[in-house]
């Protein structure tokens, strides 16, 4: 029987772990690590833009939207934030407050409204992340085709694995016992 412990990083590995699995835990490491340094950096960025999460993410959607000339409904905002029709028209008041978003009739259907980020929010946002983007793009430009490939499928096969939600063992939904 591998009985489990936690070495300093966090993450459960056999104790008579090969030096594959060695490098399989350092490798999660420098993804948590890099994964602390992402929130603490979004955290500067809400921080210095005065919002919260969804505000930004918000914006974030409607630049992209924008760029790919795509019209966005409230409702839209709403399905991308997981929210409810209120909280997605609460936040999309409070940045219309801000000025930070305009709403406006949808140009072929009157009875909808669209959401579009105003021109100083798109000149606010480049400021605040022009440069953090400038140092990840020069972080990984040099690597080669090869390195590239390893890294992108790395990502999308530590994606898959954490997507993957599984039920708990002992979930009354799934034929345990009710709850009282």
């Amino acid at each position: 029987m591998i009985r489990l412990v936690v070495d300093g990083s966090g993450y459960w590995y056999g104790e008579d772990a090969d030096s594959a699995r060695r490098r399989a835990v350092e490798l999660l490491q420098a993804f948590r690590l890099y994964r602390a340094a992402e929130v603490a950096m979004r955290r500067r960025t809400r921080d210095s833009m005065a919002m919260g999460e969804n505000d930004l993410l918000t914006l974030r959607y409607l630049i992209r939207a924008e760029r790919e000339g795509r019209q966005v409904a409230p409702a839209e905002l709403a399905r991308y934030l997981g929210v409810s029709t209120a909280s997605t028209t609460a936040i999309i008041d409070r940045l219309e407050r801000s000025n930070h978003v305009q709403r406006g009739p949808h140009p072929r259907d009157r009875r909808m409204i669209v959401v579009t980020p105003t021109v100083q929010t798109d000149d606010e946002v480049r400021r605040t992340l022009g440069a953090m983007h400038t140092r990840m793009l020069e972080a990984v430009i040099d690597m080669t085709p090869e390195q590239t490939r390893v890294v992108m499928d790395c990502l999308a096969r530590l994606r898959a694995a954490v997507d993957l939600v599984e039920p708990a063992a002992d979930d009354p939904g799934e034929g345990g016992a009710s709850r009282a």
